[in-house]
């Protein structure tokens, strides 16, 4: 098999089109849209590639597969920024802090002088943290369009359009994320909510995650005085608008952990329905010509390079790798 076609240019597929690339195969990429953009759940993604952080509530594969994640976007976006992950949170909430140090790995506990030294702007507020030294984060609209044009370069081809994949002929690759439930009707939606503010008068070098007692809220340094906040959880498929608890709640929680976000422009606000199963975990699944790939969840920018390799090895070796499922 010398071509594929891989149906959706979001994180899936073009991490995807990356390997089966590598491994010397023609590969086109058909979607509804023209190029990176708001349609695509990964446009709206904390990028933060943090697999010790996330083994507290995710399942083991997350961690162990995610670590190898920072390397893998570093060589083919050339973007990440490898700072660590600080979480921190309230004196009131200590307890939710030995919780989470109880539930991770491969970080140090830090107290409020060194705090004060990685992020001055939190100088003061915090007493204690959990100090991630070898995770990373990444810009994802940066890093998708860098993804995207390399594709493009080593040959890959670009279509706009809709496209069935039951009537495709050949090898075809279905990464449609939620828009594929018809032929993954176990396939659920996350709704996941997020801010972009722009604020000069707090400067961060890393993502820190705040413990915080209503929300737990990460905040992603974008660079310029830009910042990602996240992110609401809600088993709903509705994709369209932001609830107004939520923003509040996050709004909330930045201003807790610095009073400055208090003044902040909001430059976005989005909103998505992520595609998950129910274990949170991804599932590549066959049926004759179709591979389906789908179920990223929130680890969208960290699992993708793992599921990527994974049906790159289905197609090139015929092998059923870890997150393959014969249902």
């Amino acid at each position: 098999m010398s071509q594929v076609t891989i149906i959706g240019a979001g994180v899936a597929g073009l991490t995807i089109a990356r390997e089966v690339l590598d491994r010397s195969l023609k590969v086109t990429l058909i979607d509804r849209y023209e190029g990176i953009g708001p349609h695509q759940c990964s446009w709206w993604a904390g990028g933060m590639l943090a697999p010790f952080c996330e083994g507290e509530s995710a399942e083991e594969p997350v961690v162990r597969l995610g670590a190898g994640a920072a390397a893998w976007w570093q060589k083919h976006s050339g973007s990440v920024t490898q700072a660590g992950s600080l979480v921190v949170s309230p004196a009131r909430d200590r307890a939710d802090m030995r919780r989470f140090a109880r539930r991770t790995t491969e970080f140090r506990e830090i107290g409020a002088e060194e705090i004060a030294k990685l992020e001055p702007d939190l100088a003061g507020r915090f007493s204690n943290g959990l100090l991630f030294e070898t995770e990373a984060h990444l810009a994802p609209r940066e890093a998708l369009q860098k993804l995207r044009a390399g594709l493009i370069k080593d040959g890959a081809t670009f279509e706009v359009g809709e496209a069935d994949p039951d009537q495709l002929t050949g090898l075809v690759v279905d990464t449609r994320g939620f828009a594929a439930k018809p032929a993954l009707p176990d396939l659920r939606g996350v709704k996941g909510e997020m801010l972009i503010l722009k604020c000069d008068d707090v400067s961060l070098s890393r993502p820190v995650r705040l413990l915080h007692p209503r929300i737990p809220l990460y905040v992603v340094p974008r660079g310029d005085g830009i910042f990602m906040l996240g992110a609401t959880m809600i088993e709903s498929s509705a994709s369209a608008h932001p609830t107004a608890r939520a923003m509040l709640e996050l709004l909330s929680a930045a201003y807790a952990l610095n009073p400055a976000f208090g003044e902040a422009e909001v430059l976005e606000i989005g909103v998505d329905s992520r595609p998950a199963f129910a274990d949170n975990l991804p599932r590549i699944r066959r049926q004759g010509n179709i591979i389906r790939a789908n179920g990223l969840y929130r680890h969208g920018f960290l699992l993708s390079p793992a599921l990527a390799r994974m049906v790159a090895d289905v197609i090139t070796k015929d092998e059923q790798p870890e997150f393959y499922d014969a249902a």
